[in-house]
């Protein structure tokens, strides 16, 4: 089984990639295969909503975001680390998921998903709320610890002395790890759920 993990803040040492290692050692002990990529110090521009995707299965701008779609379709888990500026993810990394759910065509029904939000003192929740609603639109069961997947720091490193969200991604890694054996069980001994033909309603007619 394999996780990708994709890091939104521009360090590649900072607090929030601590506290997505605590979580990755957790996942390898349960000899689930991670691989963390750093996406916040990436020039990414956003969707401009060309729907160009929905006839080639890509995005149209062919830069890391087709790059992670290929990781992603291979993978049964993925857990998105933000570092929190003004009440909200990264915009990169907000620009990067944007794209990479928009555009990529493939099921991810299934695949545990997971956020994290990193961050001095506040904004954290809102955050977490934004990041878990990537995955909650396409099926992809949200993994939960022992509180909401957070934790505080200021300057690099500070996150290791925060007991309480240590704790909380360690309880995330080993949560993360029973959902994605259950499901895969589940899967073999019943498949996935019926899919329905989608329903597009509006608000103008």
């Amino acid at each position: 089984m394999k996780v990708l993990m994709l890091n939104g803040s521009p360090k590649a040492s900072g607090n929030t990639a601590l506290a997505l290692r605590e979580i990755a050692s957790v996942l390898e002990k349960e000899g689930i295969e991670v691989e963390i990529v750093q996406v916040g110090h990436l020039a990414v521009r956003g969707c401009v909503a060309c729907l160009s995707c929905r006839k080639t299965g890509k995005c149209v701008f062919d830069d890391i975001v087709n790059e992670l779609a290929e990781k992603l379709k291979e993978a049964d888990g993925m857990v998105v680390g933000s570092p929190v500026y003004y009440a909200a993810a990264n915009s990169t990394l907000t620009a990067v998921l944007d794209r990479l759910f928009y555009s990529s065509s493939f099921d991810k029904r299934m695949k545990v998903g997971a956020s994290v939000a990193v961050a001095r003192r506040g904004g954290t929740t809102a955050t977490f709320d934004q990041l878990n609603k990537y995955f909650a639109i396409c099926g992809m069961p949200i993994a939960s610890s022992q509180y909401w997947n957070i934790a505080h720091g200021t300057v690099p490193g500070d996150v290791a002395q925060d007991g309480e969200g240590m704790q909380t991604m360690r309880t995330l890694g080993a949560n993360m790890a029973f959902l994605m054996k259950s499901i895969a069980l589940g899967k073999e001994a019943y498949g996935l759920p019926e899919k329905e033909a989608p329903i597009r309603t509006g608000f103008v007619r």
